[in-house]
């Protein structure tokens, strides 16, 4: 358990906007990829308490979502009808230069008033790569690739005149201007990241603000945690963490995991089979076969970032109790995926969150941070 206080939980929610929701599954949805449907979704997860919401980044349609918005689009489109939220970008170094990204990223910034942040996504998905032409390499080199774009992307936020000699990028006196906007405490804008692997830990430990997780137990959460704050400390570096997550809140348990099982039972076995095949260039391709989904189940597929694992099914109760001692161990942000995701990330904000507060004012370990 950590010491000293901790300052109080955020929360993110994944933003729709590739079809199919966020699980392979045949179960009625009231999901929707579109626009609409998501500015409205970003208004009510800021009026309820939402601190990030998080775009997702496809080139095709893989295990089930066969349309996908830009992600870069979405966000400008989404932080222009939104005031306080936190718009996450996510993006593919392979796809991208990390000079054109840092340059859309600063205005981006500027724009919206430093609500602008990215997460950085090496890849998983083959096929994307093969059919643009982009080169595809193995797994641990993609973190390499990554860690470089993030390097740029600080380096051209920051610098004037700025170099850059790497494996795969290199960038002769660059000046960027406007830069992102100087806002005390933050530097730059944040920077997200994923994977499970050991390579995605030293990643995040080297350049990382952010690194999130695949649903887990609170055990393996604790170990990753543990493991890159070790890593990170020889560096002299701090970072935080977010755990994904799929939330089914209800008013009864039983409700909440008859509504499991619904989704469970009505899996698209065929788009799930197809997922299962591509996630192999993921942690499996490791050296030390360990990372993201090397030890997922076809039902822990059914919700493609293994977010049933993390357990956050039952009632308001039991899910802020275990959100609560999810911060304990030194988690920082929870990101949640819903199946209905309009009244579910409302109910979520009201009757949810409110009881995570009460449980961090009435803890030691987090009272402080309130005041």
């Amino acid at each position: 358990m950590s010491t000293g206080t901790l300052s109080p939980m955020k929360f993110a929610h994944w933003i729709p906007n590739v079809s199919g929701g966020l699980v392979v599954s045949k179960v009625p949805q009231r999901t929707d990829w579109g626009l609409n449907y998501n500015i409205n979704l970003v208004k009510i997860a800021e009026e309820v308490g939402f601190d990030y919401g998080l775009t997702q980044i496809r080139f095709m349609g893989s295990y089930g979502a066969e349309y996908q918005h830009d992600s870069l689009m979405f966000t400008a489109a989404l932080l222009s009808c939104t005031d306080r939220l936190n718009i996450i970008t996510a993006t593919l170094p392979g796809m991208f230069h990390p000079a054109v990204m840092a340059k859309h990223g600063a205005t981006a910034d500027q724009i919206f008033n430093g609500r602008w942040s990215i997460h950085i996504a090496s890849g998983w998905f083959r096929e994307e790569y093969d059919a643009l032409g982009v080169p595809w390499f193995e797994h641990d080199e993609r973190y390499v690739r990554s860690q470089e774009f993030v390097e740029i992307l600080r380096g051209s936020w920051t610098e004037d005149n700025f170099h850059f000699d790497g494996k795969y990028w290199n960038i002769q006196g660059y000046t960027l201007k406007p830069k992102p906007l100087a806002i005390p405490g933050r530097p730059t804008p944040e920077i997200f990241q994923g994977g499970n692997s050991l390579a995605a830990q030293r990643m995040a430990a080297a350049v990382s603000d952010w690194y999130l997780m695949n649903g887990n137990s609170t055990k393996g959460f604790k170990k990753q945690i543990d493991n890159i704050k070790k890593l990170a400390f020889v560096r002299g570096r701090t970072l935080k963490f977010g755990v994904n997550a799929f939330v089914i809140a209800r008013e009864t348990e039983t409700e909440a995991r008859d509504e499991l099982e619904r989704i469970v039972g009505s899996a698209d076995g065929v788009a799930i089979g197809g997922f299962k095949e591509a996630v192999k260039e993921a942690g499996q391709s490791t050296k030390e076969h360990e990372g993201m989904w090397t030890e997922s189940t076809d039902r822990d597929l059914v919700q493609y970032n293994d977010g049933f694992k993390t357990d956050l099914i039952g009632t308001p109760e039991q899910i802020a109790q275990r959100i609560h001692n999810f911060r304990k161990i030194g988690v920082d942000l929870i990101l949640c995926g819903f199946l209905h995701f309009h009244e579910e990330t409302r109910f979520f904000g009201e009757r949810v969150i409110p009881l995570v507060r009460e449980l961090e004012r009435s803890d030691p370990v987090t009272r402080s941070t309130f005041g």
